[in-house]
């Protein structure tokens, strides 16, 4: 298994230098790879379907049009990420857009539709909790819990040093624990 990420990751680090060289069917494959987890962090922290399908194409092309500047001795991953989190911030300074109560449909392939109603409800709960939250907050678990990114992946991408970014999962949870009204 370990043999097999190891290729993953060098075909991953192949296919983002062809892109660096112009490749099209590379740069193809980072919007495939790539549009959904930004999608998902751009719906989470501006809690708006259209506007996070409008920042992520833009966060993509953002990414491709300055793809030169990238350096492949950093991760990708936090590098695109970081694209993405300074274009909600730049969102949220022009907007300021208001918090919708819509809840992205989970599709759940459970047999009882009795277990699809707990698990909507459990994740509507989980929105409403991550709303509460301050931006500051909801970032580092957005990117650690939904987005799966380690911990120095995301100190880089937001640019602040590692016990930073403990430090605020630690508060984040703790607050995000308080405003589900159970463990999380």
């Amino acid at each position: 298994m370990a043999l097999r990420l190891i290729e993953s990751e060098e075909r991953h680090t192949e296919r983002i230098l062809s892109a660096i060289a112009g490749d099209t069917e590379a740069q193809s494959w980072i919007v495939d790879t790539y549009t959904a987890p930004i999608y998902r962090y751009c719906y989470r922290m501006l809690r708006n379907s259209e506007d996070a399908q409008e920042l992520t194409q833009e966060v993509l092309l953002r990414g491709l049009r300055s793809i030169q500047r990238f350096d492949p001795r950093r991760s990708f991953k936090t590098w695109i990420f970081s694209i993405a989190r300074n274009a909600c911030i730049d969102f949220h300074r022009k907007r300021r857009p208001t918090v919708s109560d819509s809840v992205v449909p989970l599709k759940d392939s459970g047999p009882s539709p009795s277990d699809v109603t707990l698990q909507n409800e459990r994740a509507t709960r989980l929105e409403k909790a991550l709303d509460t939250l301050p931006a500051l907050y909801r970032e580092v678990i957005i990117l650690y819990h939904f987005e799966h990114l380690k911990y120095q992946e995301i100190a880089e991408s937001l640019e602040v040093p590692l016990g930073t970014v403990m430090n605020r999962i630690f508060r984040a949870r703790k607050k995000l624990r308080e405003a589900y009204g159970e463990e999380v």
